[in-house]
């Protein structure tokens, strides 16, 4: 009996051994070297290498710009997480009533089409939609009679970064409803009937039932979601480049800018470390405070 769980451990083992040679070889040593990058003052185009400890790391903390980009991560998070996957759960339990049914082909291709589009279609596209020559957004204000909203979207330092924000729940919340609707297809449907005969209407069905049941495509649309706000580049740097000023700067444009414009590679490792960790920690807060995952006794 004993040979034989060793047997099957090994065998598990075996089978297990070419994902972890990947994953070392892939994601945990350039986890590690990215780190030790971080440690000294070297350039691309450079041999020389200066052993500078922590200091790159210590430069974060006095560095205005990486709060700056932190802050306009953290606002995409949030809001990511209100329009993306709120938003885009409300919109697929909605899509699952019977009386939606029907048409919900109609709606999920229409909400999905946006994700479809390359991210530099996307950022040109609304590029011109902002423009307060060219664009839409102003003229539609005016109509709607609310004029004094009009302003340079893109080029105002307190709108710039939530008109990008606002193209990007724009391009995923499709993407991430129909995600929310497979889970929901996937709900037993007796559930939904017992809970009709004892009374309960949509939104009570919606708490007790459904998303219940959806926790665990609710942790992946978080936690992908938090993880996307984090490593956000392509919109800001084809939409804003980081402007005006550095009033939409984000850790990867910052980290972009350090490492490939002003040769700075060893602080934008450390840039690099900064993203991973925070991604790390809100990653392992969801999980601890959700409990998704663990099995139930």
């Amino acid at each position: 009996m004993i040979e034989m769980l060793y047997v099957k451990k090994r065998t598990i083992l075996l089978y297990m051994l070419p994902a972890l040679i990947l994953l070392t070889a892939f994601v945990f040593l350039p986890i590690v070297l990215n780190f030790i990058y971080a440690l000294f003052r070297w350039s691309s185009f450079s041999t020389q290498w200066d052993f500078v400890g922590l200091a790159n790391f210590a430069r974060l903390l006095s560095d205005e710009t990486v709060w700056v980009a932190f802050k306009n991560n953290l606002w995409y998070a949030v809001l990511s997480l209100i329009f993306q996957v709120g938003g885009s759960m409300l919109i697929a339990a909605l899509l699952e009533e019977k009386w939606m049914r029907r048409s919900q082909p109609f709606f999920r291709t229409v909400y999905f089409l946006p994700s479809m589009i390359s991210l530099t279609v996307v950022g040109i596209l609304w590029q011109t939609i902002y423009s307060p020559v060219f664009g839409i957004v102003n003229p539609l204000l005016e109509k709607l009679g609310l004029g004094m909203l009009a302003t340079d979207w893109l080029g105002n330092t307190r709108t710039a970064i939530f008109a990008v924000i606002a193209v990007s729940q724009w391009q995923y919340f499709g993407y991430t409803m129909v995600l929310f609707l497979v889970a929901m297809q996937g709900v037993p449907g007796d559930l939904y009937e017992s809970a009709i005969i004892d009374g309960a209407g949509p939104f009570q069905r919606f708490i007790h039932i459904t998303i219940p049941n959806i926790k665990e495509i609710i942790l992946i649309n978080c936690m992908t979601t938090i993880i996307g706000a984090f490593q956000v580049f392509d919109e800001i740097y084809i939409m804003t480049g980081g402007g005006p000023g550095r009033s939409s700067e984000v850790l990867g444009s910052y980290l972009f800018r350090t490492g490939f414009r002003n040769d700075e590679m060893g602080y934008a490792s450390a840039i690099a470390t900064m993203v991973f960790f925070v991604t790390f920690v809100f990653s392992v807060i969801q999980m601890r405070i959700s409990g998704t995952g663990r099995r139930e006794e």
